[in-house]
């Protein structure tokens, strides 16, 4: 990769300022694309940018910028996001700066001579040429923000086409479609792709492919999302109407999985409901959120229940002599685990009298069963 470092003036890089909704963000006379698709939407604070801008009016060094040269004079931000927009929207008026003499000051307030000084103001900038893969390894080490790149945004910079680029629209912007519908259900936040993450791994899987890269590779010149939004919105349906009371246990869920293995079935869901009623009085139950699967499963496995404690288990390995309630050997009490001896299923609790010593191996092979 090449790396040339040059001066640019603040001038130069606020002309044809734009941020358009469909156009996207731009400025330099129109060839500096500011937030491209691997870029996250996360916005600098009020003080944040007014440092930026202070910064500036001292004459203090702002840290450098990198830009990826992309075409014939035509260049992608990949560090220096946030300041080049605090920079651009403070010459256009979008926020002020407060002086403690003078008071609040926008651009227009700024004397001849300081608004001459801030165009006049260098930034030293880093152009970087080279092919895809070294532009994505120059993101991944540079800092931005305190924050390392997640595995989704380097993908969506990878793959970047009109599929990502509508998917995006539906799954990754502050207030998106997917946010309005269903951020309840949802783990983690729409601006770091968290739920463009979680749809593109249940759409892969469900195709049969094993990783998402392969998924948004197939897809990659899609014109649009549709289908994938599709699927999240049946889902999404179906959750809603098949448990017919929301629960905080509810929330980050696969219901992806969940909607593909047991849609298609008919449920009673008054019935579903005082099941999952039942099971969230019961205190064996120890892992909540694991009943929504269970009810649709009946797989014990999807649930987690209360453990003995030491007390309960010194008790019935001396009951036992060491003897395993099974295999009859003997052993050590850290060789062996507490079980329950009539199972939940059929009634059994986490008491000491329902309390028996197994070795390890005997545990797991009645845990398989």
């Amino acid at each position: 990769m090449e790396i040339k470092l040059q001066s640019i003036r603040v001038r130069d890089l606020v002309a044809c300022y734009e941020n358009d909704a469909d156009k996207g963000v731009w400025s330099y006379g129109g060839r500096l694309d500011i937030r491209p698709p691997y870029q996250r939407e996360f916005r600098y604070d009020l003080k944040q940018k007014q440092a930026v801008v202070n910064t500036i009016l001292i004459g203090f060094p702002l840290n450098i910028m990198y830009w990826s040269v992309v075409g014939d004079d035509k260049f992608e931000m990949i560090d220096g996001q946030q300041r080049t927009l605090s920079i651009c929207e403070f010459r256009y008026h979008d926020f002020n700066i407060v002086d403690p003499e003078r008071g609040v000051l926008f651009f227009g307030s700024l004397t001849d001579e300081e608004k001459e000084k801030f165009l006049d103001y260098e930034l030293s900038v880093y152009f970087c040429t080279g092919t895809d893969k070294e532009k994505l390894d120059w993101f991944r080490v540079i800092n931005i923000a305190g924050e390392r790149l997640l595995d989704q945004e380097l993908l969506n910079a990878i793959y970047v086409g009109p599929f990502i680029s509508d998917a995006r629209r539906h799954f990754s912007k502050n207030g998106c479609p997917a946010y309005k519908m269903a951020n309840d259900l949802l783990n983690g936040n729409a601006i770091e792709q968290a739920y463009l993450s979680t749809v593109l791994h249940w759409a892969a899987r469900r195709d049969g492919i094993k990783e998402v890269s392969e998924y948004m590779s197939l897809h990659q010149y899609d014109a649009n999302a549709n289908q994938l939004w599709a699927y999240f919105s049946a889902i999404v349906t179906w959750v809603r109407s098949t448990f017919i009371k929301y629960r905080k246990e509810i929330k980050g869920l696969d219901w992806g999985l969940l909607y593909d293995n047991y849609h298609e079935e008919i449920y009673d869901t008054a019935e579903l409901e005082q099941r999952i009623h039942d099971l969230m009085e019961d205190d064996e139950i120890m892992k909540k959120s694991g009943i929504y699967s269970y009810v649709l499963s009946g797989d014990l496995r999807d649930l987690s229940f209360r453990t003995f404690d030491k007390k309960q288990k010194r008790e019935a390995y001396e009951r036992q002599q060491g003897i395993c309630a099974h295999c009859g050997k003997h052993f050590e009490l850290e060789e062996m685990e507490g079980d329950h001896i009539t199972p939940w299923a059929e009634g059994g609790v986490t008491t000491a009298e329902n309390c028996q010593m197994l070795c390890k191996e005997c545990n797991r092979k009645k845990g398989a069963k």
